[in-house]
């Protein structure tokens, strides 16, 4: 029979790992660490879960107080509670994956002396806590989600091109996709919508493949392809 007085107390934290297309590329935004523990560190923006919180709320929460971005899409996506992830105590961290249409207006806080969008194929060797672990399962999730989700287009603007989402998968996907049965493929799921105005576009990533190309918004299923 199992001693109930003898149950540890476990923080519970969360964790956002924010992608974004920043010159072209995937990014993620990390937080340079002001406090003990890894005191100078890489960190993706996270923090303790208050009293009477929810968990989307503290997400969203300290993703604000600590960088100053807010309105992104945002979903809960693993647990993370190895015993020795925290040096300080026994923590149990829900990850999230953010994503944005456009990079935000960043700021610092009094916890966060540099807050930086970084190349997600170019992060610094070292980060706080288990975060290279958080951060290698959120890409390899937002990868499986492209078969069946639409999900891809948070990271989109509400007007692009094909090739806008040609290269936006690329990205995510880590290789290089045939442009013409891409092209194909996405046009045969019926998420693409013909934009009303087809001189709003500002977001050709790939000038070659965008310029005269026609414009499109995406028929929002959150997130499932019927």
């Amino acid at each position: 029979m199992t001693n109930h007085t003898t149950h540890a107390t476990i923080s519970v934290t969360v964790d956002v790992v924010l992608f974004c297309m920043y010159n072209t590329t995937l990014h993620i935004l990390l937080i340079e660490r002001k406090y003990p523990p890894y005191a100078g560190a890489w960190a993706i923006p996270g923090g303790f879960v208050d009293a009477d919180e929810s968990l989307a709320h503290a997400a969203r929460r300290e993703l604000f107080e600590e960088t100053n971005v807010s309105d992104v899409y945002i979903e809960q996506f693993y647990t993370f509670g190895d015993p020795g992830r925290d040096p300080r105590r026994q923590s149990v961290s829900v990850a999230h994956i953010g994503l944005c249409r456009t990079p935000p207006q960043l700021a610092t806080s009094d916890e966060t002396p540099q807050v930086q969008w970084h190349p997600l194929t170019q992060l610094p060797p070292v980060l706080a806590f288990d975060h290279h672990q958080i951060i290698a399962m959120a890409w390899s999730r937002l990868q499986a989600q492209l078969e069946s989700t639409t999900i891809a287009f948070e990271l989109l603007p509400t007007q692009f091109t094909i090739a806008d989402v040609h290269h936006v998968y690329q990205q995510i996907l880590g290789e290089s996709l045939d442009f013409a049965t891409f092209q194909r493929a996405l046009t045969a799921t019926g998420t693409l919508i013909p934009a009303p105005d087809q001189t709003q576009h500002h977001f050709c990533l790939k000038p070659d493949l965008g310029a005269g190309q026609f414009i499109f918004r995406w028929r929002d299923a959150r997130h499932a392809i019927a």
